[in-house]
């Protein structure tokens, strides 16, 4: 084994290859091949879009736990732990489990060169092969087509909102981001579209691909009713579920996008009603709309895009605080920043922008500039935390995003 301890092997993948990010399948899948992986035993579901893929993963692991499965997932970026990438049973994964893993992918890949992102994707293949999980639940990483991820066939694909993100990668408008979302699709194989306004490129993949699609709001819907809502699906449906756990009315949407995924797997996966709510009140996500205990009120938010921001906004306006909105912004520097901080602006009533202590991290004046010389300026997220929680009183609300870091420097 090249290294005994699980840092070591993270510090030595971020300085093996050339680039950070290199998209493409051919170097990962001839590893995998050699690994003997390209079939592995579990059923695959493979999540992708813009926004909602972490909530999405995070239900369909809590509901097929639930119901008694054995169920692993892979997401990314991790906010405190690497381990918290690869799950089994809702649990991370070993660090022990994880060098073994990364062990077997460099004895593999020979002169094979791999980017970070592909080592950890290779190892999440084969830990959950190694744990024998009935069922791997994957979040694409960036875009889809040429994403590691999509290096095994979904069995069913779920494409979550679509919106402007990773521009120098996927493109600047939905239309052609929609294209490489669209390459986890295969053909024969059923994709659930939980993106309201899904763009038509993603439809005409499917439609040429030959691949079954289920739309939100043509082929599913939900309904609202009081505390409880109602899932249909043609002569399927699912009624008096309890809302989500996770917090904001989007996650509605998530979690009927959810439930359709699970329809499509009843043959092999059926998921009794209890389950469903069982799972819908245990799932937990950290980062999404987390409220820290005591006063004032902190809530902590990974939020990064446009899209997500306007979902944070639509969350905060329907849970109006008796105080003021302050803000604690930490962003990178290749986001939309100008659009991020556009969508909370009628929200927030003072802004504490830090500077991000991190690859691509964008400062404090960058941030304040995108607010047109709004805000006091911070060195770091801790300081600005620090100064937004001095100046709040009881009935403020403290409310931290902007970025995995952001939250990871509170949460750490």
């Amino acid at each position: 084994m090249r290294f005994n301890t699980l840092d070591d092997w993270l510090r030595w993948q971020e300085s093996l290859h050339p680039s950070e990010i290199e998209l493409g399948l051919d170097r990962v899948r001839t590893v995998l091949t050699r690994l003997g992986l390209e079939c592995p035993d579990f059923t695959v579901v493979t999540v992708a879009g813009t926004n909602g893929k972490g909530s999405s993963v995070a239900m369909l692991e809590s509901i097929l736990h639930a119901a008694g499965y054995h169920v692993g997932t892979f997401t990314s970026p991790h906010l405190l732990r690497y381990n918290e990438r690869i799950r089994v049973g809702g649990e991370p994964v070993t660090d022990a489990e994880l060098c073994a893993a990364f062990a077997r992918i460099d004895a593999a890949r020979g002169d094979i060169s791999l980017t970070y992102f592909e080592f950890g994707t290779l190892a999440a293949i084969d830990c959950l092969q190694q744990r024998g999980v009935e069922i791997a639940v994957l979040e694409v990483g960036l875009g889809g087509r040429l994403d590691a991820v999509n290096v095994l066939d979904a069995d069913v694909a779920l494409i979550t909102p679509v919106d402007v993100d990773h521009v120098a990668w996927l493109g600047s408008d939905r239309e052609t981001i929609g294209v490489e979302k669209a390459g986890v699709m295969r053909t024969g194989r059923p994709v659930v579209v939980s993106d309201p306004q899904p763009p038509q490129s993603v439809l005409q993949h499917a439609d040429e691909l030959g691949a079954p699609l289920a739309l939100a709001g043509r082929d599913y819907h939900y309904e609202v009713q009081g505390v409880q809502w109602r899932w249909v699906a043609g002569e399927q449906s699912r009624n008096a579920l309890p809302l989500p756990a996770l917090r904001g009315d989007f996650q509605l949407a998530n979690a009927a996008g959810v439930l359709m995924v699970l329809a499509w797997l009843g043959e092999r996966f059926p998921v009794s009603q209890q389950a469903v709510r069982s799972g819908l009140l245990a799932v937990q996500l950290p980062g999404r709309f987390q409220v820290l205990p005591g006063r004032p009120m902190q809530i902590l938010d990974v939020a990064h895009n446009p899209h997500s921001a306007r979902a944070l906004a639509q969350t905060l306006a329907g849970q109006p605080c008796s105080g003021r909105t302050l803000a604690v912004l930490g962003m990178l520097d290749d986001k939309d920043i100008t659009a991020t901080v556009a969508s909370l602006r009628t929200v927030v009533d003072d802004w504490y922008l830090a500077s991000q202590d991190a690859p691509r991290g964008a400062s404090a004046i960058r941030l304040r500039e995108a607010l047109d010389g709004v805000g006091q300026c911070f060195d770091n997220v801790t300081a600005a935390r620090a100064a937004a929680l001095a100046a709040a009183d009881e009935n403020d609300r403290v409310v931290i995003f902007g970025s995995f870091y952001t939250v990871a420097a509170v949460l750490g």
